[in-house]
């Protein structure tokens, strides 16, 4: 096993500080990562962020995050959460456990994003923490690599 975390975010996560602040807040993406990374340096635990509004891509990451045999991939998938089969089986072939991260609490807003396709392949959900949910998903990866 690396010492690599990956954190995947999917579609219009580019845009976090600017859209909806209301709804998501207003810590940019930029922002979440140098945490993560300074998080991460405290835990001996190097981060990949990586965003993209292209499926294929988030699918493409999780199997690299298998073939380096990660810690963990910490997912924000966005709006994919809801409509992704493909997702769903990118993580079930994979022996790297998932943690599945919502900046908003899903089950707090419209009926259609009740629905997760990815919860029941994760090893965990964190959601409706804002940014902070990423460093909770990343205390529970540092926990993960240690057997806890």
């Amino acid at each position: 096993m690396s010492n690599l975390v990956m954190v995947l975010n999917g579609p219009n996560l580019n845009l976090l500080g600017t859209r909806e602040p209301e709804v998501y807040g207003s810590t940019t993406l930029d922002d979440i990562a140098a945490r993560l990374t300074d998080q991460g340096d405290r835990l001996g635990i190097m981060i990949d962020l990586r965003q993209s509004n292209h499926e294929g891509h988030l699918i493409d990451w999780l199997h690299e995050a298998g073939a380096k045999r990660a810690i963990a991939v910490i997912l924000n998938a966005g709006a994919y959460t809801h409509t992704s089969v493909a997702l769903r089986d990118a993580i079930k072939s994979i022996s790297v456990p998932v943690i599945e991260v919502h900046l908003s609490n899903p089950a707090a807003r419209e009926s259609f994003r009740h629905v997760s396709h990815i919860s029941p392949v994760a090893a965990g959900v964190i959601q409706g923490f804002g940014a902070a949910g990423y460093a909770l998903a990343l205390d529970a990866a540092a926990s993960m690599r240690q057997g806890r």
